[in-house]
């Protein structure tokens, strides 16, 4: 009887002075390297080879039948050398800084009022859901379905006509830079909304409650309060309109009636004219002005701290 309690301790305490098992006899200094390599093996093989290929083939020569691999520089100085490439580029540009504006706008003011003002949850889940459901059909159907309001005979200038408001229909409406813009506000101010109603979910309210108790006023509490702790949010939505406008070509085809251009349709009309190469050197120099700008942004707002 007595022997039976020993025997217990001393396999115990064998059992916990016992090293861990070494899995699959895999030394411990590789298991890290290990664990990243499927991850890291996905980023090279669908990111980085991608992006190297493109940027080889920028550097290839091409004529009206084939693309013959060198190196040249021609493609990028006829890029950077045409006017009229700039002006496409300054175009687009344009059309990212207005969405960009307008769905901060637009996205800051449905995000505040989901997460400050709708105070059941269920009301939550229920109208952000409703801010979903243009995206249940695809982008085209989207853009389209905005002809027959803009027209020149579409219902707005009827409206218009029939209020007195005009005389005659406003032309500016459809097939021009507003119909862009507008295209590109509808498609994409969700990508606003989603990241900073998350940063606003996560704003402590006593704070908001200490700043009401200090005397501060609504505007002091949104300017001093609620948009710096939304800064993550911002950026982030930031960073989706940015890429999400300087890449699309569809909208800036289908909107503007072919009246107005960007990078991502002279880029499309590259391929379909064959020019691969010129094609690739317009796709680095827009990578690269799209790094800049992402860049520059996470300058201001450090997400890693934010978050």
């Amino acid at each position: 009887m007595l022997g039976i309690p020993m025997t217990t301790t001393v396999t115990t305490e064998a059992a916990d002075e016992a090293p861990p098992a070494r899995g699959l006899g895999i030394p411990t200094a590789w298991r890290p390297y290990l664990q990243v390599a499927p991850l890291t093996a996905v980023f090279v093989l669908f990111l980085v080879i991608p992006i190297l290929t493109i940027v080889i083939v920028s550097f290839w020569d091409y004529d009206s039948v084939q693309v013959i691999p060198d190196f040249v520089l021609t493609n990028y100085q006829e890029l950077l050398g045409s006017p009229v490439t700039w002006k496409i580029y300054l175009n687009t540009v344009k059309f990212t800084v207005l969405v960009w504006a307008l769905t901060l706008l637009i996205g800051f003011i449905v995000a505040y009022f989901l997460a400050f003002h709708v105070q059941s949850v269920v009301w939550q889940t229920a109208l952000f859901l409703v801010c979903t459901i243009p995206f249940w059909t695809s982008n085209i159907i989207r853009m389209i379905s905005w002809i027959p309001f803009l027209g020149r005979n579409g219902l707005i200038n009827q409206t218009l006509i029939n209020l007195g408001i005009v005389d005659h229909p406003l032309e500016f409406l459809l097939f021009s830079d507003f119909s862009v813009v507008l295209a590109f506000v509808h498609l994409y101010t969700l990508f606003m909304v989603v990241p900073i109603f998350n940063s606003m979910m996560r704003i402590d309210r006593s704070l908001i409650e200490a700043a009401r108790d200090a005397g501060a006023s609504g505007w002091q509490i949104l300017t001093n309060v609620i948009v710096p702790l939304s800064k993550s949010g911002i950026a982030i939505g930031s960073i989706f309109i940015v890429t999400l406008v300087m890449g699309d070509f569809i909208t800036v085809r289908l909107m503007s009636g072919g009246q107005s251009a960007s990078v991502g349709l002279m880029i499309a009309n590259q391929i379909s004219l064959l020019q691969y190469p010129a094609a690739a050197a317009n796709a680095v120099v827009l990578l690269v002005i799209v790094l800049l700008m992402v860049a520059a942004m996470l300058r201001i707002v450090d997400i890693r701290k934010e978050l």
